[in-house]
């Protein structure tokens, strides 16, 4: 596809507010556009602004209510490639339907290769996201996949908030499963790693079962690329102070879900500061004082700009 002369930003419903900061770093505004539903609920989209051979990105998490929010993504990448756009960029902040990435039952579906390949369809050429909740998802594209790293935002935020001390801080990874992650982000603190060992019965449950690694008299720094329920991260947070001997407990992850009880069971945690990432809209009738946000409309702006010059965006990683 011919490279786009200028750019054009477009946003469905999800979150408008991170579309209209991107924009506003780009130098640049958001489209027109009118993103509804006819009476039945069916999505309506239209553009009020000509695509035609244009670089365009389209600025849509897949966050609640999920399937609206995917649909308004299909929907908007249709409606661009048939008003002829020269380039779709799919912006996921947050790419939901992540965690059934592999059959762990027998007839389970694998349902982050299901919406992979229905993005794909509906025409977009490239996806730009933040912390895949598995990074294998990648390979489920027949496209590019720039998957953008929140562990830099937050190393920044606490280098500049904490003089942290190997001896005295710690990173704990709160699953065996954001190890990966969670080492990452220790090198670029230049602290010690550990990790909680824990077994999930179901979904949204599970259970701790021991600590590897000394946090005993510890500042503790904990990762994860999500938050639903939250009965994981306070959990972990409750072992590591009553059976790990950890002195505070500090707690960030990219994408904040904070489904169900997941309020409440932050405010009568031990966590004493979560962070999360703009990526999803704060569900602001529910507010919780420990909850805090960092901006990540900087880092997907200068993506996006890498993206629309043809250059790399590997230094973004660092």
């Amino acid at each position: 596809m011919g490279h786009g002369r200028e750019i054009k930003v477009f946003s469905g419903n999800a979150n408008k507010p991170l579309a209209e900061a991107i924009c506003h770093a780009l130098g640049t505004r958001l489209g027109l556009s009118d993103v509804g539903a006819f009476a039945d609920g069916e999505t309506s989209v239209s553009l009020h602004e000509t695509v035609r051979g244009l670089d365009v990105f389209i600025i849509q998490p897949t966050c609640t209510p999920v399937n609206k929010h995917l649909m308004e993504l299909l929907v908007m990448i249709d409606a661009c490639k048939r008003a002829s756009a020269g380039r779709i960029t799919a912006v996921i902040p947050y790419f939901g339907y992540a965690r059934q990435d592999r059959k762990t039952r027998a007839r389970d579906p694998i349902s982050a290769k299901l919406v992979a390949n229905l993005i794909t369809v509906a025409g977009a050429d490239r996806v730009l996201t933040m912390d895949l909740h598995a990074s294998q998802i990648q390979g489920f594209f027949d496209i590019p996949v720039d998957n953008l790293l929140g562990a830099p935002l937050f190393a920044e935020y606490y280098m500049r908030k904490f003089d942290l001390d190997p001896g005295d801080a710690i990173v704990v990874s709160p699953d065996v499963g954001s190890i990966t992650r969670a080492r990452a982000f220790a090198q670029k603190l230049g602290l010690g790693l550990a990790t909680i060992d824990k077994r999930r019965e179901e979904a949204n449950r599970s259970e701790v079962m021991n600590i590897i690694g000394e946090v005993r008299g510890k500042t503790v720094v904990m990762i994860d690329d999500m938050l639903d329920t939250a009965g994981s991260i306070c959990g972990a947070a409750a072992a590591l102070m009553e059976f790990g001997g950890a002195k505070d407990i500090y707690a960030c992850a990219s994408h904040g879900l904070l489904s169900g009880p997941a309020v409440g069971r932050i405010e009568s945690s031990c966590i004493k500061e979560l962070r999360f990432l703009d990526t999803i809209p704060y569900p602001a009738q529910t507010p919780c004082d420990r909850i805090k946000y960092i901006e990540s409309a900087p880092l997907f702006a200068e993506a996006i700009k890498r993206i629309y010059e043809e250059v790399s965006i590997s230094t973004l990683f660092r």
